[in-house]
């Protein structure tokens, strides 16, 4: 039998199953809307997709780099490795306003249609459950530890509205939080004792605005206030800011950061302050495209019936762009409403338990299994992306 017959076979017999648990499919994704879970909280969610897949004869591993809800479930011993990504985590307030109740359990319900698919020799299929993209980006670690670097392929989709796009481009981010130290003293009473760590907060805020005068259109910096003093007759002796730098590059992230903290030591020599910094949040490098992968999932997308747009450029910062530096990878994005509704909103959370968002999860996954099965048979596409992923690397100057 040919690569291209054992493919063909192979696809239609995943296909079948994903129709056959549509039903299954969609009232997980459902369930998991209706009882959203917090960044490294997601007891429930993983529990839901382990046992799914220990159902279906893949060996889990629980708590992965002693993460409480991170996991890895793995089925076969083929060459051929593909990774399948699940992301769990909701946001505050809002429940699943990003749509990971839906595209996790697709990449959970793409495994499962692989692993009935295919001999346990033609491929290793991993279902990675990633915690907390939304705040500490739990695959940032994985890919740290190494955990994607003998992968050909790691994939999920991500939800979207009104169009679909393959060449996903997200930026790199940093998350900075500042503390200002300062002299408390009467506010009223003495205010000359005292030194203002509120000032060197405001002033910091001032200052950035005035860099955003000579950076390029591209550049992202947001912040907040996190702590601006205890009581207004109190000068107060500390402030934090929690700010947001991003960029499209690694490469250009770096030397605006270094501006950026010019800007908090020159705040606090002006304000007679002392001024800290810290990442408090992982760091997220931007996703490196993979053109050879790009065009075959644009070519499995058309088939399914998916009307394609050129992606928007880089807007957003993930934890999938750490992966795509220790392998290729994909994160198409794919509607599930055909009106605009923007992303992290109580809408958007609402409208992942429609018909019309059931209809692209199983369709998802059906993208998903059948861009997998391309790996797997296609070995000129194999090395293809390989060699790309190896070219942006060679490019890639921060690493």
């Amino acid at each position: 039998m040919t690569n291209h017959v054992r493919q063909e076979q192979a696809l239609a017999e995943a296909f079948r199953f994903l129709e056959d648990h549509r039903e299954a499919a969609c009232a997980m994704s459902d369930r998991i809307g209706d009882n959203p879970e917090l960044g490294g909280e997601e007891i429930n969610t993983s529990g839901e997709f382990k046992r799914a897949l220990l159902d279906w004869g893949f060996q889990v591993e629980d708590r992965l780099l002693g993460l409480k809800t991170a996991f890895r479930g793995t089925w076969g011993h083929g060459p051929v490795r593909i990774a399948l990504l699940a992301e769990m985590d909701a946001l505050p307030e809002i429940g699943h306003g990003c749509g990971h109740n839906l595209h996790g359990t697709a990449s959970v319900f793409a495994a499962l249609a692989l692993a009935k698919a295919l001999n346990p020799s033609e491929a290793t299929i991993t279902l990675f459950g990633t915690p907390a993209e939304e705040t500490q980006g739990a695959k940032a670690a994985m890919a740290d530890a190494g955990l994607f670097d003998q992968e050909d392929l790691a994939l999920m989709f991500h939800c979207c509205s009104k169009v679909n796009f393959v060449d996903y481009r997200s930026m790199a981010m940093d998350s900075l939080e500042f503390t200002f130290t300062g002299q408390t003293s009467h506010a009223a009473a003495a205010p000359w004792e005292g030194r203002n760590a509120l000032n060197g907060v405001n002033l910091f805020f001032h200052s950035l605005d005035m860099l955003r005068q000579h950076v390029k259109p591209s550049v992202r910096m947001h912040g907040i206030v996190t702590l601006g003093g205890t009581a207004p007759n109190v000068v107060p002796g500390e402030a934090r800011t929690h700010w947001y730098f991003r960029c499209p590059t690694r490469e250009e992230l770096n030397p605006l950061l270094e501006r950026v903290l010019n800007c908090a030591r020159g705040c606090a020599m002006a304000t007679e302050t002392q001024v800290s910094w810290r990442n408090n949040e992982t760091s997220f490098d931007d996703m490196m495209p993979n053109p050879p992968a790009e065009e075959a999932m644009g070519e499995v997308l058309k088939d399914l019936g998916f009307n394609l747009s050129k992606g928007p450029g880089p807007s957003g910062s993930t934890d999938v762009g750490n992966v795509s530096r220790r392998c290729p990878a994909l994160q198409p994005e794919l509607a599930i409403w055909d009106d605009p509704v923007p992303l992290h909103t109580r809408e958007f959370a609402r409208i992942t338990k429609t018909p019309r968002a059931h209809q692209t999860l199983i369709q998802g996954a059906k993208a998903l299994a059948a861009m997998a099965m391309r790996v797997v048979f296609q070995d000129h596409l194999r090395e293809r992306m390989h060699r790309a992923f190896l070219d942006s690397k060679g490019n890639d100057r921060t690493d």
